[in-house]
């Protein structure tokens, strides 16, 4: 079962540089001027949650300064993946704990 989690892993990570194929925002990054103009008003909800979330981005863009875009997207994508792997096996510990 692992194996086909970490193929199907590898399958999605090969497959990232999609996104750079178009100009439209990524479902789901909206910030407030993306609602404004498809929208013709910005929620009341977004702007609570842009100014809740008012942090620096560790990788704005995808991209690293100096780098080529398709590499900023692979980083991503492979930090992505270790922080996500991370915090299951985190939750796996505690689960696991909580058991004994």
């Amino acid at each position: 079962m692992k194996k086909k989690i970490y193929i199907l892993l590898l399958v999605l990570t090969l497959l990232v540089p999609l996104g750079l194929l178009t100009d439209a925002d990524a479902w789901g990054e909206w910030d407030v001027d993306y609602f404004k103009t498809h929208l013709g008003f910005i929620p009341q909800g977004a702007v609570k949650l842009q100014n809740m979330l008012n942090f620096k981005h560790l990788l704005p863009d995808y991209s690293i300064p100096g780098s080529n875009e398709v590499i900023g997207y692979y980083i991503s994508a492979i930090v992505g993946i270790i922080l996500i792997g991370a915090i299951y096996y985190l939750i796996y510990l505690f689960i696991k704990r909580k058991k004994v």
